[in-house]
């Protein structure tokens, strides 16, 4: 069977720890097993019962003395004597109570067979009758108010400890505190009596446990005499009633120090120790301080200690000079052993104790000086030393070793024997440990004499030629720094004189287990996770298992919790707190080894809350200070950085916390500066470089006196918002700032310039009025802080105007000077300043855009604004239209609004023109394609053609074909003889008298490169009267016309015939209508007479409808005209209600005109901004007007007000163009130049 070395071998190894077995074929010497305590106590209704119990073989017999002498139980006259066959212990039972006084005295129980004695230690019978208390007479004690006085106990005595009580006649305990307390001798003390005292059953209760039994003493009738001049005094000590005293205190019990004191006031009680600080871990102080209990007392308590006792009028004081003993204690116990015949036994007895105790030796109970001197032992320095030892020399042998506290005893037999050598150690044993670790062979020998061990090999050789093997006493093999071809068999043999005998032992070396990567020490933050991995290698032959733990405690998964996650070799922890730091490890082990790796987890974090603050010093409240301390905030593993210190008012801001300032992180008190008259509430936060953590608990509330006002108000300001007013203004003190429970202001002004007496009053609003000023005069302005402490410092003087007028004149404007096509500059000379009638803010600059110079084409308003800054007198608009005319506006402004505006016509010069829109791509053939395209939506000028331009993209040729398009109407260009194998990049430009415009791209091939027309995933389906064919366009096809033929199957003399239709390959769908229902049609897709594709489809319904004989009534043209009649005069009746409700008729130029721009944009008067251009806005966005007489954009007309058809266009900023056809395109193209359509809004009437 495999053994666990590592578990066995410091047990294994320690031959004290090991009792030696004695075969059964031999004899055992008597050896003790059982006694009673050293110190027996009989109570009257116990019987005498001691106790001793022994083994040996052959059979012990036991004897006892009392007090030295023969004691026999057996033979005691009128006594029940009980004593248990083989065995010392006996009891006796008496005819009486105190049959147990005759019993008294020392005793010794002695087990003996042929082998020797041995002897139990000695047993101190005592016996207590029945505790009684003195017969005697209690007077009253008398005592005055104020005196102290000493109720006395003096309690029988008794052999165990007892427990003392004083009580009322009632039961009910005497009240204990400073005053009034009880000794350790049981008298009750008082420091001072009262008249409260006075009470005539004072009791003393004493408890025996050992007879179960209470008594009291007669009651104490303490008498207080009341008196009306209580005398002051200073402390005496009523215990101990001397100067000093000295006390033995023995090792390893505890040690109890007392002082009571009397004097009035109470007086209460220190402990000082001179020598050295007190034992804080050890020391604990009972009985109001007048106590000290010393636990588990040491030599270092040796000294003086002193007791304190202080009141108002002086101190008292006792010295303890304390004496540390010891009973006596073992260094070295003396052990039975067997020995062979010719040994030598030593047996050591080493002991101490204080006072050095004495050391007396016994062999089979009689003391050595009592043998006769021709033995063969003696006495070597405390030990027994016996040579040449023969089977006749077997004994007992007893140490003994006594002082005045104590006596101790060991028996130790001196086994001589003749034995042949055995091996006690299993053979064949099988022994597993791990590389590089140290093994142990057992070879347990027994023997006498004594038998050698050695160890052998498989050949016979000692094993111990190799340093790495190492032998015990004990015969056990060691085997350090393990390696795998240590594995083996090994031999041990023990031989003595008697018998030679061998046992094999069988190693086997695993591979020891190792933590390939172990955690790692991490610092996280708090709520955050944290993932440890282990990564271990073991013996594949042994089972394994890798544990977790924490503090070296195992860590296990928490349930239905998701704090831990084990798995593997992973430990995730989430929700990280600050009670997860500590030292996580990785176990991995067999049960031959185990490797442990460790990693520290410090969580980290804002830090905690300051536990408790503290204000000192409120004599400084006077001067508004204050001192606050505090106690340092947990830092959670990373510093305080600094402290934040704030204050609450409860009476003027509840709730509302105000910083006081910082101070450092190792900082914990501070003086404040603090505000008159303010409730001051302290907190204190800590913050380190996760933030600030949880506030302290509020402190106490203390209020600074009230004084004058030390600050006036800021940001004074005198502007008036009426032309003949001034509006003085400031920003109101802070409420920490008043100084008092209130504040008011006083407000001073004069005209500037006049310098007279100035006028004055006192408010309590932040504002002010004063009326009936001249326009834009200049004041000086005062305003002061005023409380019922008295008046601010004085204020400085602030210069205000009274209220502003419209600027009276418009800047003159000079020509505009054009710099690109689309940007202008603007300059104007600036304004008289007596004409602004206040401060110049600046200028105001307004333009929009009138017309493009191209005929028959109308455009909306569009507006624009700059505000230019007082100083500056041009400015630049950019982000115009080119080939147009503008209109542009300057009006100064001041904080009243704006003045008269200055205005003049500018034109745009000519730019290139935008992409041209939709180019589209369409195969003739495989060698041509047809180019279609729009024109661009901005012309920027007048058109003059288009530039094409294409180049193959496949065949490594860079050269691209260009060539001019000089018709500004041309739409479409057919493009021949292309590859029909290459794809072509192709380029369009339109161009203006400036150059070509921006390009409009497109890729394609011809139809070749396309191959056949693909109609994958086309698909039909059918309603009653129509049906949708829809097919996916291939990717890469270039797109073609084709037709679509619905062939109706059957009669065709019931079915009209439907005339093939011409659809794009791009639009992806077509629906045919007119088609009978419940009739199958055959779908044929045409191209140039050749079948692309055929499908089938059923329409839906219940039958054919029979058709009338052809007749106009049913052709489509007539059908169009009744519709078209019938929604023109639907037109008509709605445009005749909307004419009546208006009470007249518009032109559509009224129309236009009472529009606004989608893109006018108000002026801010009190921003310089930039001119804002928004051209993708449309125009239906309606604007306010600037004289609100205007009607925004949707009223009740409509362009179907207009009359006509609508060919609705849009411009490149996404506006429509409506061109009117009929009499009122007419009259538009009679008119100016600017041929694009107007804004709804006329600017020019909005201005007047």
């Amino acid at each position: 069977m495999a053994v666990a070395l590592w578990y066995l071998w410091p047990l294994l190894l320690c031959s004290p720890c090991v009792l030696i077995q004695i075969p059964e074929e031999l004899m055992e010497p008597p050896i003790i097993t059982e006694q009673s305590p050293r110190r027996v106590v009989v109570f009257p209704t116990d019987d005498v019962s001691l106790k001793c119990e022994a083994s040996g073989k052959p059979e012990v017999q036991f004897r006892w003395t009392r007090d030295g002498i023969l004691f026999k139980p057996r033979e005691e006259l009128g006594m029940i004597v009980n004593q248990v066959p083989h065995s010392g212990s006996f009891s006796i039972t008496g005819n009486s109570s105190n049959f147990a006084q005759s019993f008294q005295g020392t005793y010794r129980c002695f087990a003996s067979n042929k082998l020797g004695t041995a002897m139990s230690h000695e047993i101190q019978l005592m016996a207590e009758g029945t505790p009684k208390w003195p017969k005697e007479t209690v007077k009253p004690v008398e005592v005055e108010e104020g005196e102290s006085v000493i109720l006395p106990c003096h309690p029988p005595p008794s052999a165990e400890p007892l427990r003392i009580y004083w009580m009322n006649s009632k039961i009910l305990h005497i009240k204990q505190d400073e005053r009034v307390t009880m000794g350790q001798n049981g008298n009750l003390y008082f420091a001072n009596v009262l008249t409260s005292d006075n009470h005539s059953d004072y009791i003393c209760h004493a408890h025996f446990p050992g007879t179960r039994t209470i008594i009291q003493k007669e009651p104490i009738d303490l008498r207080v005499k009341a008196t009306n001049s209580m005398m002051d005094r200073k402390p005496h000590l009523l215990f101990p009633t001397n100067s000093s005293s000295h006390l033995v205190a023995l090792q390893g019990q505890p040690l109890i120090l007392e002082c009571i004191a009397e004097g009035f006031p109470t007086p209460t009680i220190k402990w000082l120790r001179p020598s050295g600080p007190m034992p804080a871990d050890r020391v604990t102080y009972q009985n109001h301080n007048k106590t000290l209990q010393l636990l588990n007392v040491g030599e270092e308590d040796d000294g003086e200690y002193r007791c304190l006792a202080e009141n108002s009028l002086g101190s008292d004081r006792h010295a303890y000079y304390v004496t540390v003993e010891a009973a006596p204690y073992w260094l070295h116990k003396p052990q039975s052993h067997l020995y062979g015949p010719g040994e030598t036994a030593r047996l050591d007895c080493q002991v101490q104790g204080r006072p050095q105790p004495e050391v007396t030796w016994r062999i089979n109970g009689i003391p050595v000086e009592e043998l006769g001197k021709d033995q063969k032992y003696r006495i070597h320095h405390g030990a027994l030393v016996l040579s040449n030892l023969q089977p006749s020399d077997t004994m007992v042998t007893q140490c003994e070793a006594r002082n005045r506290h104590g006596l101790l005893l060991a028996n130790a037999y001196i086994y001589v024997v003749e034995l042949p050598a055995k091996i006690l150690t299993p053979d064949n044993e099988t022994y597993m440990a791990v590389q590089g670790s140290t093994a142990y062979l057992l070879c347990k020998a027994f023997g006498a004499p004594v038998p050698s061990v050695q160890w052998l090999d498989r050949e016979g050789k000692t094993v111990l030629q190799d340093e790495r093997f190492f032998p015990y006493t004990n015969g056990t093999l060691g085997i350090r720094d393990l390696q795998t071809n240590d594995t083996g068999h090994y031999f041990c043999q023990a031989a003595n004189d008697q018998s030679n005998v061998t046992i094999v032992a069988n190693l086997q070396v695993k591979d020891a287990t190792r933590i390939m990567q172990g955690p790692r020490s991490a610092i996280e933050k708090r709520g955050s996770r944290v993932m440890f991995t282990c990564q271990a290698s073991f013996d594949p032959s042994l089972q394994h298992s890798t544990t977790w733990r924490r503090d070296a405690l195992d860590l296990q998964e928490l349930g239905d919790s998701d704090k831990y996650f084990i798995e593997d070799e992973r430990l995730v922890i989430h929700s990280l707190d600050y009670s997860d730091q500590g030292n996580y490890s990785c176990v991995a082990s067999t049960k031959l080894d185990v490797v442990e790796s460790r990693a520290e987890l410090l969580v980290v974090g804002s830090p905690g809350p300051v536990p408790q603050l503290e204000l000192s010093d409120h004599h400084l409240l006077k001067q508004s200070q204050v001192r606050l301390s505090w106690s340092p905030a947990d830092d959670h593993n990373a510093p305080i950085e600094k402290y934040d210190i704030e204050f609450e008012d409860k009476e003027m801001a509840p709730e509302k916390w105000y910083s006081l300032g910082k101070v450092p992180g190792n900082q914990t008190s501070t003086t404040l500066k603090l505000s008159p008259y303010v409730h001051y509430t302290f907190r204190v936060t800590a913050i380190n470089k996760y933030g600030p953590g949880e506030p302290s608990p509020d402190s106490e509330t203390v209020v600074t006196p009230e004084a004058a006002p030390e600050k006036n108000p800021v940001d004074v300001k005198g502007e008036g918002n009426e032309t003949n007013n001034m509006v003085i203004t400031w920003k109101p003190l802070r409420w920490m700032d008043w100084n008092a429970p209130q504040v008011q202001y006083r407000v001073q002004w004069r005209p500037q310039e006049m310098q007279g007496a100035w006028q004055e009053q006192i408010v309590s609003d932040p504002f002010l009025v004063v009326s009936n000023t001249s326009t834009f005069v200049p004041y000086e302005i005062k305003v002061q802080t005023v409380n019922s402490q008295g008046k601010g410092p004085e204020p400085q003087i602030t210069i205000g105007y009274s209220g502003e007028d419209y600027p009276q004149a418009s800047p003159l404007l000079e020509p505009v000077k054009a710099l690109n096509s689309s940007t202008v500059l603007v300059r104007w000379q600036s304004v008289d300043p007596a004409q602004v009638k206040g401060h110049l803010r600046g200028y105001n600059v307004t333009y929009w855009w009138e017309g493009s110079q191209r005929k028959h084409n109308k455009r909306h308003v569009h507006k624009g604004h700059v505000v230019v800054p007082a100083n500056a007198t041009s400015t630049i608009l950019g982000g115009l239209r080119p080939y147009s005319s503008y209109w542009v506006e300057v009006q100064a402004f001041n904080g009243r609004g704006l003045g008269p505006a200055s205005g003049m016509t500018f034109n745009t010069p000519e730019g290139v023109p935008g992409h041209p829109e939709a180019l589209h791509l369409e195969c003739q053939s495989d060698t041509s394609l047809l180019l279609h395209w729009q024109p661009p939506l901005s012309h920027n000028g007048v058109l003059t053609g288009y530039v094409l331009s294409y180049q193959p993209l496949n065949d490594g040729s860079k050269e691209q074909l260009s060539f001019d398009l000089p018709d500004p109407e041309l739409r479409t260009h057919n493009l021949t003889n292309l590859s029909p194998r290459l794809r072509y990049r192709f380029q369009l430009q339109a161009t203006t008298r400036e150059g070509p415009g921006e390009a409009i791209v497109r890729e394609g091939g011809t139809m070749a490169l396309s191959g056949m027309p693909d109609f994958g995933n086309i698909s039909a389906m059918a309603g009653e009267n129509y049906s949708v064919v829809s097919w996916v366009p291939k990717e890469g096809q270039c797109n073609f016309g084709f037709q679509i033929w619905f062939k109706a199957l059957g009669d065709e003399k019931l079915v009209a015939r439907l005339p093939p239709q011409y659809v794009s390959y791009n639009q992806s769908s077509y629906t045919q209508w007119d088609l009978q229902p419940d009739t199958d049609y055959e779908i044929q897709l045409l191209k140039e007479q050749v079948l692309l594709h055929q499908m089938a489809v059923k329409t839906n319904g219940t039958g054919r409808v029979r058709l009338p004989p052809a007749g106009f009534a049913t052709e489509g043209w007539f059908i169009g005209f009744i519709s078209a009649i019938v929604v023109l005069l639907l037109v008509l009746l709605i445009l005749c209600f909307i004419k009546r409700s208006k009470g007249g008729k518009y032109s559509v130029k009224d129309k236009e005109d009472t529009q606004v721009d989608s893109e006018a944009r108000p002026m801010k008067d009190e921003t310089f901004g930039e001119y804002s251009d928004n051209e993708e806005k449309a125009f239906g966005s309606s604007q306010p007007s600037l004289n609100g007489d205007i009607k925004p954009l949707g009223s009740d007309d409509s362009l179907a007000d207009y009359g006509g058809s609508v060919d609705v266009q849009f411009n490149e900023d996404g506006s429509f163009i409506g061109q009117y056809s009929g009499k009122k395109e007419k009259e538009v193209a009679g008119g100016n130049d600017s041929s694009g359509a107007t804004s709804p809004i006329n600017p020019a009437g909005t201005l007047e």
